[in-house]
């Protein structure tokens, strides 16, 4: 359906991760003003629409593939020192949205077996626990992704300006906004994989024993 002017632009990434008995199975999209954009399927990540050249979308395949490899080795060892003996299925949702008087939001949400568990609060770079029972899984995830500028300043500066540009590029396309394109644009393809590490420690070490 055509988009509505007065609606905002966006671009939303969406990661899951299930966890079983030591094994890490990954799968998601990502979508620009409705569109299919790019596909994570196990440690495929495929490019649907062409936003970044073929050599820079390279770069940046090898990139998620090889952290999602680490995080799948942290899961391995983590279940042997401490077994979990049910399924975990984390969900990483991220993204921007600009707005028709050039405005833009960003957010980043965080779910654990379908339960609200973290979000990243752009504006300061912090992340809020959303844990109803505020135990200390969420709050040692919390800790551990506060320690670190990838998972606080880097991820703002992803959220605020790479996911931004995207759209405001894609409004220029669309006759939509004036000014000047960001070429390249420089995706930074995510797929909610900064957090990731940060979790398994969190969710992992916790699970089952103390922090």
């Amino acid at each position: 359906c055509p988009v509505s002017p007065a609606a905002p632009l966006t671009f939303t990434m969406q990661q899951w991760t299930r966890v079983s008995k030591g094994s890490s199975i990954f799968w998601g999209n990502a979508s620009l003003d409705g569109r299919l954009s790019h596909l994570l399927e196990g440690f495929n990540v495929t490019q649907v629409l062409p936003l970044e050249p073929s050599d820079a979308w390279a770069r940046r395949q090898k990139e998620v593939v090889t952290y999602l490899n680490t995080f799948r080795q942290l899961v391995q060892l983590f279940s042997k020192e401490r077994p979990v003996n049910y399924t975990q299925i984390l969900c990483c949702r991220l993204g921007c949205r600009l707005f028709p008087n050039g405005t833009a939001h960003s957010f980043y949400e965080v779910t654990l077996n379908g339960t609200a568990f973290l979000s990243f609060h752009v504006p300061n770079a912090t992340w809020q626990r959303r844990w109803p029972r505020g135990d200390a899984v969420a709050a040692y995830a919390e800790g551990e992704l506060m320690k670190y500028s990838k998972t606080t300043q880097d991820l703002q500066l992803f959220l605020n300006t790479t996911c931004v540009d995207i759209l405001q590029a894609q409004s220029i396309r669309m006759g939509l906004q004036s000014g000047r394109s960001h070429v390249p644009l420089v995706l930074g393809l995510i797929l909610g994989t900064v957090a990731l590490l940060g979790m398994a420690v969190g969710i992992f070490l916790c699970t089952g024993g103390s922090c």
